[in-house]
């Protein structure tokens, strides 16, 4: 199974470069104070990200319980 254009893994992968990109950016630039508050809403981000992965395999669509007809 190859990297399809439209990959869930693939936008994964393009969040984390984004947030990194942000992050790095705030620290550099911003104060210690907005970087901490930009730490908890990345950490939300994160919590919100991976339940929604543990969410995708463990109910999975109908498709694949009623099989393609």
């Amino acid at each position: 199974m190859g990297i399809q254009r439209r990959s869930y893994w693939l936008y994964s992968i393009g969040c984390a470069v984004v947030w990194a990109v942000i992050l790095v950016i705030s620290a550099a630039v911003g104060s210690e104070d907005r970087f901490h508050n930009l730490l908890l809403v990345f950490g939300g981000f994160a919590i919100a990200w991976v339940s929604g992965t543990i969410a995708r395999y463990v109910y999975p669509p109908p498709g694949r319980w009623l099989g393609r007809r």
